[in-house]
């Protein structure tokens, strides 16, 4: 290979650049980098196109015209489903059932293949504290263990034992590392953590997805310890080649390498390449610095050839893996892509993840509905198929079932619908002003789109969320003893660049509530959403309250499934509910501090004066249709398990997760007040009594030390079951010992 042939087969594109059709929106690469007709047939990989006859024809062309047979690996972000969407990774979480995830995952990796996909960029283990950052979706939630059991299991669907098995693909973990933490809640901004806290909280994750066999890793937009992910040595070599041992591909985010000089870490492309390079880096996605740069880098002896053929090897390995150069289309197949894509086996297996990962966060004995007099519908998401939140751009909304249908073949005339109308793109945040002349981008500065920028300073202006139309609704509702509302954000109001500091509901959306409260209905809240939000100010107005997230293309029979008790809900939660924005952020992981809020009285603590330090809702809190118990904790005297006994002390069958925290109560660095360290998803008759076990290892007592090293100090542990995070009964005991 040449030299600039290596460079290519480090740079993705998109697709259509290949065939020179403009995307829609305007990027660097197309704006400034200039790639000639020979560079474009060499490039290494491509994004964001799929389809079995398309990317098929891309192939044939591409190999065509290449100087050498080396197949393009085709890429896309397939985040929670293909055609069939699944619920959002954070409602994921909270069903806290990773084989079922994994076996929604091989599910989604039968679709994508077919529809000629070679890799997704997912799982997310990105670890979530903060919701006004809109990428909590696509994250299983705030605790390290649950993240990396959830993202595991999503690379073990993917891949099976083989990626380039018929119906896999390979996993791309992402964003590595620590995106989840932008200061702020803003997405892209910067994070700043001791290494202490990186290690305890947000690479544990990633090191499961790199255990569970992940082909690739893409670095994250964000700085770790003053220096951007992408061309982070700490991150890149020390932590992900050296001490996790992965050999795989790593590849930046989206024009991330030349965004090296705007970070002023780089002054020009040839020092981000340089760095890029140094790093580890082997696939730049959508800029051209490596091809630019190489070249003259190698020739002023800033670079070698070896890294450059270490990174292409890389590649080429992968794409072998892969089975690519047998078969450069792989899995591409019209007839099986018509087949699998939302077919009826893969739409149960997502109403099921959707029923699992919904949490029923209060009910007061109003669910599950009785069949007695009409049940009123209203709000933005009764009659819409928009149940997907962001990163499901090939499910089809146009024929997904919506609610009303679904709870149309429960209640027939029965069911009573007014203020329906589902959200409008043109209902989201506009900014107030275009930027003037000189606040404009520099056209030889980098930027992300040539879209025009708002002023930073703008302010915004939310437009009201649905038409007011409150009176209307409780006259057709006069006859209803019950109403459901369906309130939430949009599916827009998600996703990557939507972060937001004001969390409630719309305006009209609490109107509606407060009004069919007062009018003495029974008010159920079905919250869509793809992250926790400040429901304080209506939860008196609410007898029920199901957060059912985005619960993709089988949510409407899932949420019916719970609203009719056909299924019992059993979801916990995998991120905490604030009480309102000002305590953000609120997770139940923390550090103690040396003035505790432990004594009301005491002025001089760490507390709010106006709001608890709890949050609203716990992490692992979920309520059922029954009830259970958990008592009877019982430690082994060597301390290698914890038991508790778990009773279902209601009236029907039910699930719930039982949870096990542990707490190093002295150490020589501090540690959190409690740590999940297992969980077990359990089902019980009425009446019904079970041992639940949890073996005790070395490894949940571990830590990082002040030297960074992995290890646990004998001492006394608090080991805690228990059915949420705040509800648990606990044992300290002295372990000097253990297996």
């Amino acid at each position: 290979m040449t030299l600039e042939e290596k460079a290519l087969q480090m740079t993705q594109l998109m697709p259509d650049m290949l065939y020179h059709l403009a995307p829609a929106n305007l990027t660097g690469p197309l704006r400034q980098w200039h790639f000639t007709d020979e560079q474009l047939r060499c490039a290494g990989s491509v994004l964001g196109r799929s389809g079995a006859a398309y990317l098929k024809k891309l192939q044939a062309d591409y190999l065509k015209d290449a100087r050498l047979p080396i197949p393009l690996l085709f890429m896309a972000d397939v985040i929670h489903g293909y055609e069939t969407i699944l619920p959002i990774p954070l409602a994921q979480g909270c069903s806290f059932d990773p084989e079922l995830v994994a076996e929604n995952a091989a599910a989604v990796a039968e679709e994508a293949s077919a529809a000629g996909l070679h890799v997704t960029f997912s799982p997310m283990a990105d670890l979530v504290r903060d919701p006004r950052w809109g990428r909590v979706m696509e994250s299983s939630g705030e605790d390290p263990y649950l993240n990396g059991q959830m993202a595991a299991a999503t690379v073990r669907g993917y891949q099976g034992d083989d990626p380039g098995k018929k119906g896999k693909i390979a996993a791309c973990i992402k964003h590595f590392a620590a995106y989840g933490q932008p200061e702020g809640g803003r997405d892209y901004n910067t994070v700043d953590m001791s290494r202490g806290m990186l290690r305890d909280f947000y690479l544990p994750a990633y090191r499961e997805a790199v255990r569970a066999g992940a082909a690739m890793v893409m670095t994250s937009f964000n700085t770790v310890e003053r220096v951007p992910s992408t061309c982070n040595k700490l991150l890149l070599d020390r932590i992900l080649r050296k001490e996790w041992d992965f050999k795989g591909v790593v590849i930046s985010d989206y024009t991330a390498v030349e965004e090296l000089m705007n970070h002023s870490v780089a002054a020009d492309t040839l020092e981000a390449g340089e760095k890029s390079l140094h790093a580890g880096m082997d696939i730049e996605m959508m800029s051209g610095v490596y091809a630019a740069s190489l070249q003259e880098l190698l020739e002023q002896g800033r670079i070698t050839e070896e890294e450059i053929d270490t990174c292409v090897i890389r590649i080429l390995e992968l794409k072998n893996r892969l089975g690519l150069f047998e078969n450069p289309c792989k899995d591409a197949d019209e007839a099986l892509e018509g087949q699998l894509c939302g077919c009826r086996e893969h739409l149960e297996l997502a109403r099921k993840l959707a029923r699992e990962g919904m949490v029923l966060l209060k009910n007061e004995d109003v669910l599950p509905l009785s069949a007695d007099g009409p049940v009123g519908l209203a709000g933005p998401f009764a009659d819409t198929g928009g149940l997907f939140g962001e990163w499901s751009y090939m499910g089809n909304r146009e024929k997904t079932r919506t609610l009303r249908e679904a709870l149309e073949e429960e209640y027939g005339t029965g069911l009573v619908t007014a203020m329906t109308e589902p959200f409008r793109r043109d209902d989201m945040p506009s900014t107030a002003e275009e930027p003037s002349p000189e606040e404009a981008p520099d056209p030889g500065k980098n930027v992300h789109t040539e879209q025009k920028s708002p002023s930073p300073d703008a302010p915004f202006r939310r437009r009201p969320d649905v038409p007011d139309a409150v009176e209307e609704a409780l006259e057709r509702f006069r006859h209803c003893r019950v109403c459901i509302v369906t309130a939430g954000e949009p599916e827009w109001e998600t996703g990557e660049a939507a972060s937001k500091t004001d969390l409630r509901l719309g305006p009209n959306q609490e109107k509606l509530i407060r009004a069919l409260h007062d009018a003495g209905k029974k008010v159920v809240l079905l919250l869509f959403s793809g992250r926790p939000l400040d429901i304080a100010p209506i939860l008196d107005a609410a007898d029920a309250v199901l957060q059912v997230w985005f619960p993709g293309s089988a949510g409407a029979d899932a949420v019916t499934d719970i609203l009719t008790g056909k299924y019992n809900p059993s979801g916990h939660l995998s991120m905490s509910f604030p009480r309102n924005v000002g305590q953000i952020p609120v997770y139940y992981n923390c550090y103690n501090t040396g003035r505790p809020a432990l004594d009301p009285q005491s002025h001089f603590s760490s507390r709010y004066l106006d709001c608890p330090n709890s949050p609203l809702f716990p992490f692992g809190y979920g309520l059922s249709y029954t009830t259970f118990s958990c008592h009877g904790l019982k430690i082994a005297q060597d301390a290698s398990t914890a038991s508790a006994l778990v009773k279902n002390t209601g009236s029907r069958r039910g699930e719930t997760v039982v949870q096990l925290y542990i707490r190093d109560v002295s150490a020589s660095v501090v540690r959190p007040l409690k740590e999940l360290k297992g969980f077990r998803r359990i089902a019980l008759e009425a009446g019904e009594e079970t041992e639940v076990t949890f073996r005790i290892t070395a490894d949940m007592l571990s830590f990082y030390n002040e030297e960074e090293q992995w290890g646990w100090e004998p001492g006394e542990f608090d080991i805690m079951i228990g059915l949420d995070s705040q509800q648990t009964e606990g044992q300290r005991v002295s372990i000097s010992v253990i297996s």
